[in-house]
């Protein structure tokens, strides 16, 4: 059992999701912005650096989405499903287009095939709650 799914079955407020897909979304939200935030990093020591500046924008924002969507998520607690709504619509559209970025320099820069990765698994786990 993962950090997530032990706060979500401790906590006296019902959920606004399915528990497992909502643990699911927080950590892949997590795990997002330890990805983008590495990858603009790694992109700032990189000899091209000059070539990844939409790479880094991307990658510095997508990681601030998915930070206050990971926490907006873990407050279960007076649940706002407009607020969540806006903020996993927000992310995944954060996602998509820095996924996209990094998925662009691939090739070139493991840091960014990583970070893509990342992305996809967090614009999925969004998708998957928005459709539920």
């Amino acid at each position: 059992m993962t950090v997530s799914q032990d706060m979500l079955r401790t906590n006296p407020s019902p959920p606004g999701y399915d528990p497992e897909a909502l643990a699911a979304c927080i950590e892949a939200c997590f795990d997002c912005v330890a990805a983008c935030t590495a990858c603009a990093d790694a992109c700032l020591g990189e000899e091209t650096v000059g070539q990844l500046r939409r790479c880094i924008t991307s990658d510095l924002g997508c990681a601030d989405l998915c930070d206050a969507t990971g926490r907006i998520l873990s407050r279960q607690a007076g649940y706002h499903p407009d607020l969540t709504r806006a903020a996993l619509t927000a992310c995944r559209d954060a996602c998509r287009s820095c996924g996209s970025e990094c998925e662009s320099h691939a090739d070139h820069h493991e840091h960014c095939r990583v970070c893509a990765e990342a992305c996809r698994r967090c614009e999925q786990a969004c998708e998957k709650l928005l459709s539920s």
